[in-house]
């Protein structure tokens, strides 16, 4: 086995598809079959299901990703290690984060650094922010940027870089809530408010939360997967929602909607940046952990 194919394993693991990874990875697909039944025949085991429509890991396959992920890591840690110099650290490094994480405060953070480590590539993937975390712990992403959870994992780091108050927000027009529902919150003036909520993450854990301290069985309209979806939903009179007040500094919709002051307010987001702790001693992801504030 070499770095060349565990790269190619780890990269069909995360797209799931034969055609993507070969266009991503400048291999032809017959190339990457053929490295994949490599890895297959030696290790005695197959590491995926294929048929004409679907590419899914086997058991065997999420064993081995986790090995190929630390074994890749430790190439580039000690890859990196032997350098010098350390402005003559070259590599890439892969980050996640929210489409609002990007253009919010990513620019200042991404600014320094590039100065500093002007050889360091970064490669960025954007998404739901509740996935931060778990992106990390997969290995999919050397460092992601979301909200630190009540609990945090073993094993995962976090560094604070702000913090963002939950705001409940509804459209301009209609009208959703009554100045009675939002100075009293309670079970029976609530039943019929219609509620458009993350499927997962802190936003939704407080939200639920909050609920249920008042009683309150919510009337779901929908369940979305990311802060923007939210307020546009919002904005078009759907329902009301629960976002970060950074997502509304940031969004063209801010106008369309209108943040409901009702107490106790949601405990405020802490966001910032995660890695794994044994993937610090990587001078790359420490070079970014450790950059200029």
């Amino acid at each position: 086995m070499d770095s060349h194919s565990l790269k190619l394993f780890l990269s069909l693991a995360d797209n799931l598809h034969f055609g993507k990874t070969s266009r991503e990875q400048h291999v032809s697909p017959s190339a990457l079959s053929r490295s994949i039944k490599q890895l297959e025949d030696e290790l005695g085991a197959p590491l995926f299901v294929r048929d004409s429509r679907s590419v899914q890991l086997t058991r065997e396959g999420q064993q081995f990703r986790e090995y190929a992920s630390e074994a890749m890591s430790g190439w580039h840690a000690i890859r990196q290690r032997l350098m010098q110099d350390q402005l003559d650290l070259h590599g890439e490094l892969s980050l996640y984060c929210s489409v609002t994480a990007s253009y919010s405060f990513l620019y200042d953070i991404l600014s320094s650094f590039r100065l500093d480590y002007p050889r360091i590539e970064m490669k960025l993937h954007t998404g739901d922010p509740a996935k931060a975390v778990e992106r990390v712990q997969q290995g999919l992403e050397d460092l992601a940027i979301g909200a630190r959870p009540d609990n945090l994992p073993a094993g995962v780091e976090f560094q604070s870089i702000t913090r963002s108050e939950l705001r409940f927000i509804g459209p301009q027009s209609p009208q959703l809530l009554t100045e009675e529902q939002r100075r009293q919150p309670t079970a029976q003036s609530w039943k019929d408010v219609p509620m458009i909520l993350s499927e997962e993450g802190l936003a939704r854990t407080r939200t639920d939360r909050w609920l249920k301290s008042h009683g309150i069985k919510p009337r779901i309209y929908a369940q979305v997967s990311g802060n923007e979806a939210i307020v546009s939903m919002v904005s078009l009179g759907f329902g009301i929602g629960v976002v970060p007040q950074i997502v509304l500094d940031n969004s063209p919709l801010t106008a369309r909607i209108r943040i409901y002051d009702i107490q106790p307010p949601l405990a405020a987001y802490d966001i910032g940046l995660f890695a794994l702790e044994k993937r610090l001693k990587d001078p790359l992801i420490a070079a970014f952990w450790n950059r200029r504030q």
